[in-house]
């Protein structure tokens, strides 16, 4: 039997918790952004009529004003998103208990056993959960409703805001194969680039090239990725209070042609880095400690890992971490034939957050507002594909290599 998987995602989450408290600015253009007073702060989130014009995540207060003079800033309240947050999940696991948080704002919710309790029609369901949402949370919603994961959060993505969208056996080659393969979950900016060179732009693309050939180019990751194109996705809803945690979160890649250059490892490891930052965000994960292994064309690995200052999913701490691992076990023009990131002693955020705290008072502004804009990132990335945004590291230079 098919499982049956709802994804719901919050509409412009912190946008729409601080209109709560501001119930006279709904029809005002209005953002939430990082640092009111400096006009170098970004925008965190806006509102519906912000958006019209023309106000976009991550970019900075100054440009937002350009567009729109009147736009009302309100400062971010992160407790409260996370006291919100709870209370929506709360209300999620009076449906199912596997319920999986998706960051903040999102969760994914498997009804396959408790649906008949609840009338036995999904769709009806998700449209119940948005009715409930705004009635009793002043929050809309859109709700995926697919037979995986992958599928139910690219209905969630497909139309907003509060909509539900299903995405079924019998329509899902025709909905999903022409979105542009940044849609899909896990494909960030430097995958992008990377599909790009061998003419992948679609999800339908994807679907179509040799396995094979996914995993010589991006490693287990390509692989994976295509069986997500292809409707595979067998990942199950994990509740979130499973004891069993995750250990380590790593990414690694076999080179079609040796590495000898510092610019083109460096090039390698900002690829799997910004892959393993985006995933511990997504589940939440912040990783303690990093592990770096290089590979020389004879397939012998030497390794090296150490221990974080502080616990962090930047992509930038980590492609810094992992190259100063990986100047220990490599000097040019040694050639490498793969590279691989593992981040290692994952603690989740909540358990994260003061650790994070403890910086020193001229790091914490610097790291904060790394945390917004790689935070902003992934809403741009999740709402509108990856090509919209990247964080500008560069693929080492490939061979040919055909995919299709």
């Amino acid at each position: 039997m098919d499982r049956i998987i709802l994804h719901c995602d919050l509409n412009s989450f912190y946008a729409s918790v601080e209109l709560r408290s501001h119930p006279d600015l709904r029809d005002v253009p209005t953002a939430v952004c990082g640092d009111p007073i400096s006009r170098h702060g970004i925008i965190l989130a806006k509102n519906e009529p912000a958006k019209k014009f023309g106000v976009q995540t991550a970019e900075t207060i100054w440009q937002a004003r350009k567009k729109c003079p009147g736009l009302v800033l309100l400062p971010p309240h992160h407790s409260l998103y996370r006291q919100v947050s709870k209370q929506v999940n709360a209300i999620y696991e009076q449906y199912t208990d596997l319920v999986e948080p998706f960051g903040i704002d999102e969760s994914w919710l498997d009804v396959t056993h408790t649906l008949h309790l609840f009338g036995g029609d999904a769709k009806a369901l998700a449209d119940h959960l948005r009715q409930r949402m705004r009635r009793e949370m002043g929050l809309t919603l859109s709700v995926g409703v697919s037979f995986n994961k992958v599928f139910a959060k690219l209905g969630s993505d497909y139309k907003k805001p509060d909509a539900t969208t299903v995405i079924s056996r019998d329509n899902w080659k025709s909905l999903v194969w022409p979105l542009p393969v940044g849609a899909l979950l896990y494909v960030g900016g430097a995958a992008r680039k990377i599909l790009a060179q061998f003419g992948v732009k679609t999800i339908g693309q994807l679907a179509a090239c040799r396995r094979d050939a996914l995993e010589t180019l991006m490693g287990k990751m390509g692989g994976q990725l295509h069986d997500y194109a292809n409707g595979l996705d067998t990942d199950p809803v994990r509740s979130r209070y499973e004891e069993e945690m995750v250990k380590s979160v790593g990414n690694g890649t076999t080179f079609p042609k040796n590495l000898t250059t510092a610019e083109q490892v460096r090039g390698g490891i900002a690829v799997l880095a910004d892959s393993v930052a985006t995933r511990l965000r997504h589940s939440d994960l912040y990783a303690g400690g990093l592990q770096v292994t290089v590979r020389d064309p004879q397939f012998h690995d030497r390794s090296r890992q150490m221990q974080l200052s502080a616990p962090t999913h930047l992509i930038r701490e980590l492609t810094a971490a992992a190259m100063d691992l990986t100047h220990q076990l490599w000097k040019p023009p040694a050639p490498v034939r793969a590279l691989t990131v593992t981040a290692i002693h994952l603690v989740r955020s909540e358990d994260a957050y003061e650790q994070v705290d403890l910086f020193t008072a001229g790091a914490a502004p610097k790291k904060e507002r790394q945390e917004k804009l790689e935070a902003a990132m992934d809403r741009l990335r999740g709402k509108y594909g990856s090509d919209v945004i990247s964080y500008g590291a560069s693929r080492p230079e490939k061979e040919e290599d055909p995919l299709p």
